[in-house]
This record gives C-alpha cells, sequence and structure tokens, in this order.
C-alpha cells in the first residue's frame, strides 16, 4: 500500500525568506562610547528611512491629483489675493478723502526746511573744539622717544624643583667623599708616624757595643711621643 499524500504539498514551493533584523554593528558590544555611537548612527538611519517613507506618500498624492486642477487651484489663489489688495487700495475713493490726501502733501511740502549754508551741528561742536596733538607712530609696538624698557620676566626654567634638588644631592655627596678621604689621609699619616716611632724605639732599644741600651736616642723619642700627646 502506497504512503498518503498530503493536502498541500509544499515541496514545489520555494521557501519563505526570513527578514534578517535592522542592525548597526556588533550586538554584542559592552556598554560604553561605541555601543552609544552605534545607537544613534541606528536612530538616524531610522529617521530618515521615515521622512523618504513620508516624501514618497506625499508625492504620490500630488500624482493622483490630475495637473490641470492643480493648475486652476493656483490660478483661483492668485486671482483672490490681487483682488484682496486692489480692494485694499481702493478703499480712500471719496471726494472728502482725496481732498485731505492732498491738503497733507501740501502741508508736508510747506514744512521742509529752507536749504542754508550752516554746517551740521555735529559737525560744528567738531570745529570748536581744541585740536589735538598729532599722534606720534608707534614703530615695533613703541612709540618713538619712549624707549622705556619693560622688566623681562624670568624664562620659566622646567623642572626647577628637581634640579634644585639634584644640585642639593650633588653636594652633599661632594662634602662626603671629601671627608671621607681626609679622614684616610689622616689615618695614614697616623699610620705612618706610630711606624716612624716604633723604628726608633727599636733602634734605640738595640745594644751597643757592650749591650747597653742608648739611653740618649731612646729618651729623644719619648719626648716626641710625649709633646704630641699633649699638644693633641
Amino acid at each position: 500500500m502506497g504512503t498518503k499524500r498530503s493536502a498541500t504539498d509544499t515541496s514545489d514551493r520555494p521557501a519563505k525568506k526570513t527578514k534578517k533584523p535592522f542592525s548597526v554593528g556588533p550586538a554584542n558590544l559592552p556598554d560604553g562610547q561605541w555601543k552609544r555611537r552605534n545607537q544613534r548612527i541606528k536612530r538616524s538611519l531610522i529617521d530618515k528611512a521615515k521622512l523618504r517613507k513620508d516624501y514618497t506618500k506625499l508625492k504620490a498624492q500630488q500624482t493622483d491629483e490630475p495637473a490641470p486642477a492643480r493648475e486652476l487651484r493656483y490660478y483661483e489663489e492668485a486671482d483672490a489675493e490681487a483682488e484682496a489688495a486692489a480692494a485694499a487700495a481702493a478703499e480712500p475713493t471719496s471726494e472728502e478723502g482725496g481732498d485731505e490726501v492732498e491738503e497733507e502733501a501740501d502741508k508736508a511740502q510747506d514744512a521742509k526746511p529752507e536749504p542754508s549754508n550752516a554746517p551740521h551741528p555735529d559737525r560744528q561742536i567738531l570745529m570748536d573744539r581744541e585740536p589735538s596733538p598729532p599722534r606720534v607712530p608707534e614703530r615695533n609696538g613703541r612709540r618713538d622717544g619712549a624707549f622705556e624698557r619693560r622688566e623681562r620676566r624670568p624664562r620659566a626654567v622646567p623642572f626647577a624643583r628637581e634640579a634644585r634638588e639634584a644640585a642639593q644631592r650633588k653636594k652633599e655627596a661632594e662634602e662626603r667623599r671629601e671627608a671621607r678621604e681626609r679622614a684616610m689621609r689622616e689615618r695614614e699619616q697616623k699610620m705612618e708616624e706610630r711606624e716612624r716611632f716604633r723604628r726608633a724605639m727599636a733602634k734605640a732599644r738595640t745594644g751597643g757595643k757592650n749591650g747597653q741600651r742608648k739611653l740618649g736616642r731612646e729618651s729623644g723619642v719619648l719626648l716626641e711621643k710625649v709633646k704630641r700627646i699633649m699638644g693633641s
């Protein structure tokens, strides 16, 4: 027994395309300036699409109306505006109104001042004012004869505090080095004196021809040692 045929055979129908959602940039951006930028771009694109859609609708409405009807409406509006302007201009048509206009024109003509040769009041004020001394031309930002030297502010030295600290550290290191060298010289001098005293005492204590000690030489060495101790 063959398989039962389905009521609606969808094998021959084309597959329906799913509409891809509208997106700008990657969807997994973290919160920050790039995500806000993509959102602004998306909003601007949506607004532009809406404007284009409204424009197409308006253009379609205008094209639906026949051209003769549009021209007739335009001429009717123009005729109405012209009639309104003519009515507004033709209001003072009575004889009394014309007489009043003529009288006002005559009064305005009589009220015009006669031309005179007197200078303008502002010009008269400038003429009466005392002449000011001529301005000395400036050269290179200074007036001639005014050679006033401005005190120059000291130029800002970069890292001035660090330079002072480095100089102070260098000075202290130099003082420590001099003290160390002075101590070494004193130590060497004392060692030389002790060695000389030891040799002198050893030479004085050696026996003479008969095995006797050289008291005169030994006394001189001891006297020098006592003087050095008392002097220090």
